[in-house]
């Protein structure tokens, strides 16, 4: 292989080519181009419809995607902030973070898009009237209409009914929106300020993807009913290899944070589809609706020529196809504009760089060869995927093509972001790489890199996005995205492609990450929440982290009214990017009960900066990184404990452990070869993680030691878990039902049941008051039945429910204590909730209490 360096020394330059910017481009192997080439001759589309990620049926959207072959999409309403996180510590914004980029794995993986509204899941809601109420019922149908009048579907699915057998409000709501979009989507007064930017459109029909859990008879419902649709989706698909319920499983496994990972199936599997407006279909989804290049006035020559091209394909020569392809490519640019004619322009673009082998990338970052003879101006690894607004950057280039029977020659790359635009005219000769350095000035006005629904303050139930092209996206444009012009065979080929950053890892290779765009200066703080449990003041550590080299300034946090911070500022120096320095402040609060929040703010060349840098790293999604305020809760509460040593067994992944420290308990994580006796007997408590029993296996083996420890006159304190996938059934000492009751308005009355119990008196008496100020919820998954042994301290409902008593169980068992609770401590310490503190702190102390005589309370 001949290697070439170009070195060119310009003022700018980017690019991005056919593949989610953060990850390894996709290269399509000799089937998949056969698959995509039959794909180009249907131009029909359908959009599945749902509330949160993994409601979506993968099997029909793999279905539609790869049988039908047709543009498949799914738009679910949020992403999935409120729900629950088997993986790791991120809740909120940023586990709606982790779980988008679950989605769009999932897509890469079934060939389809995904969409998302503004909506956000505050969590579990009973109704839709709440959730329409809380959304803003007009926002979150507009985005509904919006994404229809983008993607315009022919077919739309949705997964749950408009009514109460969805289960969740937020579901049932799903199906209410895509109802009224359907019928506003094609008419041009609704939301006329759209039209702007795309036309009306009026899908042909909407079905419901019903199942078991909404008609417990859909079988025999379907044998006589015309308007339920029966299709066999067990379809195997030889250039995949694959079955479509084995794709659907791969698809869904993506849903890591959730825990739903799949084994496929073969054979056959039916899906129903209830007609509920526009045209019913007889016999088939697509009944009566056109798929071929029919539909557009002077389509059928370009399906002539795909079709040409199809039929002659050979995949031990693909490029032999490309003069046909050029064919088609320029006359389908004869035609008018309009969406099919962009669709299938890019689709059809991806297939002739395939079938020449085709490549350009653009990475950040000064090439090795070159750094061993000028030598690094940054510390290793942190400089090449981010730069800040104003910074020279170099960039790497390459592009290939692996055709010995095609012309094709690199013309002109440009830059839109930078105003770079460059003329090459460059022969690309068959397997020989091009690959040259450039370096840029960035702009100063360059945005930072950051999710675009996460850029301005939100209500809490829908986020803030003005820019109107970007709701409904599925994340956010690339920093830096280049544009490649090359001509094939004299005919003009557009490919474009994003900046990136590519390392080897000494153990997986080669490794992708998005290429970002942060402040000169970062700043945080090591915690979520400082607790003061007295009047005494505490050191809080503020990190300031350089964005580039050499930065000087000063360093402040602000404090509420009534707490002071000393010394006012401290003055920072730092040479090199990616150094931090680290600030001692005393913080001493007010003498009463006080919450508030404690900023870090840096001061540098006239400006402010108080974004912090929150990377979230993960092996199954591309890097992502989020420039969140660089803030803390601070908590000033009246607060005693018994006790110091608490063992903790991790589950699902929480930052209570973090809480505890905050209010001075020692915290021990505890693995599976520390559950022995005596050693356990050391802790004054221990506490299990929520869903722990969901996802550790080894407390099966391990259980009967933790009762052990109880009953030797430990306090053992078990968090929520879900009734399905436990990893054993019988985990507390007496009988215990779980279910499904939860009560999610966090302002619900909450009665006491057990006034006289130790646990609402000592060391801290617990009132009303303590249950104020308390977020998403008051907890979830409770038991519904118990042994007599256990005492319900609590009771709480949801507006019109029957009372709840299963949030907090505790009986005696032996010498010691046995809790259960399904109180949301994972998320109310972190918010800084005080009452949530004195509470915890009241059962760690249970055990702690001298007078409390063990099992007679």
């Amino acid at each position: 292989m001949i290697f070439r360096f170009l070195f060119f020394w310009v003022g700018s330059l980017i690019i991005l080519l056919n593949t989610s910017f953060a990850q390894a481009p996709k290269k399509l192997a000799a089937s998949e181009i056969q698959l995509a080439l039959k794909k180009l001759n249907v131009l029909s589309s359908a959009l599945y419809v749902a509330a949160h990620p993994d409601d979506e049926n993968q099997v029909v959207i793999g279905y539609m995607s790869q049988v039908e072959l047709l543009n498949t999409g799914y738009l679910s309403l949020t992403r999935g902030d409120g729900g629950q996180n088997l993986i790791g510590s991120e809740i909120r914004e940023r586990l709606g973070i982790v779980r988008s980029q679950e989605l769009i794995q999932a897509r890469s993986v079934d060939g389809s898009h995904q969409f998302f509204t503004r909506a956000i899941d505050f969590g579990y809601s009973k109704t839709s009237d709440e959730t329409l109420e809380l959304w803003d019922r007009e926002k979150i149908l507009s985005d509904v209409v919006w994404v229809i009048r983008q993607f315009r579907p022919d077919i739309i699915i949705t997964r749950f009914p408009p009514d109460s057998r969805a289960g969740h409000g937020h579901h049932t709501t799903s199906g209410i929106l895509a109802a009224e979009a359907f019928d506003l989507a094609g008419d041009p007064e609704q939301y006329s300020d759209q039209l702007e930017y795309v036309e009306p459109w009026q899908p042909t029909r909407l079905m419901l993807n019903e199942t078991s859990w909404f008609s417990s008879k859909i079988d025999s419902i379907a044998d006589v009913n015309d308007s339920v649709l029966v299709v066999d989706m067990g379809v195997y698909l030889p250039l995949v290899g694959k079955s479509v319920p084995e794709i659907a499983a791969l698809s869904r496994s993506k849903h890591e944070s959730q825990g739903f990972g799949s084994t496929g199936e073969r054979g056959e599997r039916v899906e129903y589809f209830r007609h509920v407006k526009g045209e019913m279909a007889k016999n088939s989804p697509l009944d009566g609706i056109s798929t071929s290049w029919s539909r557009l006035a002077g389509g059928e020559a370009v399906g002539e020529l795909l079709q040409q091209a199809y039929q002659n394909f050979n995949p031990e020569q693909p490029s032999a196809i490309v003069p046909t392809l050029l064919q088609a490519h320029q006359a389908l640019g004869k035609l008018p504009d309009g969406h099919w004619k962009q669709v299938k322009t890019q689709e059809l673009t991806t297939v002739i760089q395939a079938c020449l082998g085709l490549y350009a990338e653009v990475r950040s970052g000064t090439n090795a060869l070159v750094r061993r003879f000028r030598g690094a101006q940054t510390r290793p690894g942190i400089a090449e995927y981010s730069a800040t607004p104003g910074d020279s950057v170099t960039l790497n280039f390459e592009a290939i093509q692996r055709s010995s029977q095609v012309e094709v020659q690199l013309n002109q790359i440009k830059l839109a972001q930078v105003g770079y635009d460059t003329l090459l005219n460059d022969t690309l000769e068959d397997n020989t790489l091009i690959a040259f350095e450039q370096q840029i000035k960035l702009p100063d006005n360059l945005s930072y890199t950051e999710p675009y629904w996460l850029q301005a303050e939100n209500d809490g139930f829908a986020f803030t996005v003005e820019n109107q092209m970007l709701i409904g996206r599925d994340e956010t444009p690339p920093a830096l995205q280049a544009e490649f012009s090359f001509s094939v065979n004299g005919q003009a080929l557009n490919l474009s492609s994003p900046v990136i950053y590519k390392r080897n890892d000494p153990r997986k290779g080669e490794m992708y990450r998005p290429f970002v765009i942060t402040p000169p200066v970062l700043v945080s703080l090591p915690e979520n929440v400082y607790v003061f449990a007295s009047t005494e003041p505490q050191t809080i550590v503020a990190t300031v982290e350089a964005g580039r080299s050499g930065i000087q300034g000063s360093v402040s946090l602000k404090v509420p009214a009534g707490w002071s911070v000393n010394p006012a500022q401290h003055e920072y120096d730092i040479a090199l990017k990616g150094q931090e320095q680290e600030f001692n402040f005393t913080v001493t609060p007010p003498e009463g009960a006080s919450t508030g929040e404690v900023r870090v703010v840096a001061e540098h060349d006239g400006q402010s900066y108080q974004q912090s840098m929150v990377v979230i790293d993960y092996d199954h999604i591309p890097t992502q990184t989020l420039l969140p305020p660089a803030t803390a809760n601070l908590v000033k509460l009246d607060i005693r404990k018994e006790g110091n040593l608490v063992g903790y067994v991790m589950g699902a992944g929480d930052d209570v452990p973090k809480a505890l420290e905050q209010i001075g308990y020692e915290v021990a994580l505890l693995e599976e070869d520390d559950i022995r006796m005596p050693y356990l007997s050391n802790f004054d408590a221990i506490i299990i993680g929520i869903r722990a029993y969901n996802t550790v296996n080894w407390l099966r083996y391990r259980n009967d030691r933790l009762l052990e420890y109880v009953e030797q006159g430990g306090t053992l304190i078990t968090q929520y878990n879900t009734s399905s996938r436990l990893v054993m059934q019988d985990f507390a000492p007496y009988s215990m039902q779980m279910s499904r009751d939860r009560v999610s308005d966090e302002t619900a009355s909450v009665r006491i049941l057990a006034p006289s119990h130790p646990v609402l008196n000592t060391p801290n008496e617990i009132t009303q008051e303590d249950f104020a100020g308390w977020v998403q919820e008051r907890g979830l998954y409770f038991p519904n039945e118990w042994d007599e042994k256990f005492t319900p301290i609590f009771s709480m409902n949801d507006p019109g429910e029957d009372e709840k008593k299963g949030s907090l169980l505790i009986a005696p068992y032996g010498k010691g204590h046995y809790i259960y609770t399904g109180i949301s401590f994972f998320r109310e310490l972190p918010a800084g909730v005080p009452g949530a503190y004195r509470l915890l702190t009241n059962l760690i102390s249970l055990g702690n209490d001298k007078r409390v005589e063990r099992g007679n309370e």
